[in-house]
């Protein structure tokens, strides 16, 4: 569904842009990603809306057919990436699965503030920001994607995120859809 409106209180959540994860060679360019993400983020700032930087530092212990330690990556690999001038008012998650919800108080934090609607951007995703987005969804937050501020590492999973699943949970916009809605909406 395309991006209709926003909420009073909605708030960014920028999913795995870090260090670590932005170096991984990715569908479209992660530093557009990234500039675009940083455009959402100083826009929400601007509007003295919440600002949600989640990071992945690990995994869940289940077993899988893939290997997924973190252990092998370079030192800093979690840092925020520095584009999103991170500050003392953004809310910082630290997560070790797939979704930002999972056992990171990010439902309490959000509902703290009065939020009912996110909008995500970040990488990857079919793995983070799907994983995020349903979570948010199935918490009952209205969700909204930028889906030029995202990408993944596999071009036939991106294409199946933005074509099959999301339309299904969230409406969807480009970056510069979302901010003109936000001016338009906010003193």
């Amino acid at each position: 569904m395309a991006l209709s409106t926003l909420d009073p209180t909605v708030a960014l959540v920028a999913v795995d842009l870090q260090a670590g994860v932005v170096a991984m060679p990715t569908v479209h360019p992660a530093a557009d990603v990234v500039r675009r993400a940083s455009a959402l983020a100083e826009a929400f700032r601007r509007h003295d809306l919440p600002v949600v930087l989640v990071t992945v530092a690990g995994r869940p212990p289940g077993r899988t057919e893939q290997s997924h330690s973190l252990a092998a990556y370079p030192r800093g690999f979690t840092a925020p990436v520095p584009e999103l001038d991170r500050r003392p008012t953004d809310h910082l998650v630290v997560k070790y699965a797939r979704g930002a919800f999972s056992d990171t108080g990010l439902v309490e934090y959000l509902r703290e503030q009065q939020v009912t609607q996110v909008v995500l951007a970040g990488i990857a995703t079919s793995g983070g920001v799907e994983s995020s987005a349903r979570q948010a969804y199935d918490y009952g937050f209205n969700v909204t994607l930028a889906i030029d501020a995202m990408t993944d590492t596999r071009p036939g999973a991106h294409e199946y995120s933005i074509g099959q699943v999301f339309p299904r949970i969230a409406e969807t916009g480009t970056t510069e859809q979302v901010i003109a809605l936000l001016e338009r909406t906010r003193p």
